[in-house]
C-alpha cells in the first residue's frame, strides 16, 4: 500500500505540473499498476450550449488518463501517440471520471483503453463514452551541454 501512495503522490506532482490540469481543476485519484483515474468537476464553464460537459472536455480527460495510465506501467517518459474517442450519450452529471487502463505495454508504444463516466450527486456513475489510445514511449534524451 505504501508504493501505491507514493506512486499516486508522484503521478499528481505530474498532473499539477501541467498547467491545463490546473486551470480545469483536474486531480488524479488513482495511479499505479498500468491504471489511472482522473477527476474533474463540472462547472458551468464546460458545458456546451445543450448544458451537456462539451466533448473537448471528455477528450481531455481520456487523453491525459490513458497518458498516465501508461506512465503507471513503463515510466514517466510518455507522450500521446493518437487516440480516438466514441461519444455513447450526453454528459451530464457532478463529476466526471475518465479510468484508464492499460491493455498491452510495448517498448515502443503503450495501447491503453478509457472509460469516461459522469458521476451523479448520489455517486451513480454513468457511462458516456469510451476511448483508446496509443502512448509513445519516449527515447531518453541526452543532457543539455
Amino acid at each position: 500500500m505504501e508504493a501505491n501512495a507514493q506512486q499516486l503522490a508522484f503521478g499528481q506532482q505530474v498532473l499539477e505540473a501541467q498547467p491545463f490540469s490546473v486551470l480545469l481543476g483536474a486531480r488524479l485519484t488513482a495511479f499505479g499498476d498500468g491504471a489511472a483515474v482522473l477527476e474533474l468537476d463540472v462547472r458551468d464553464e464546460l458545458r456546451q450550449q445543450n448544458g451537456f460537459v462539451h466533448g473537448g472536455v471528455l477528450s481531455y480527460a481520456a487523453d491525459n488518463a490513458l497518458t498516465f495510465a501508461a506512465g503507471a506501467a513503463v515510466g514517466p517518459a510518455v507522450l500521446t501517440a493518437g487516440f480516438t474517442i466514441d461519444y455513447l450519450r450526453p454528459a451530464r452529471g457532478e463529476v466526471l471520471r475518465a479510468r484508464a487502463q492499460v491493455v498491452r505495454p510495448g517498448r515502443s508504444r503503450v495501447v491503453c483503453r478509457c472509460d469516461l463516466l459522469m458521476v451523479d450527486a448520489e455517486g451513480e456513475e454513468t457511462l458516456c463514452a469510451v476511448a483508446q489510445g496509443t502512448i509513445a514511449v519516449a527515447a531518453e534524451r541526452p543532457p543539455d551541454r
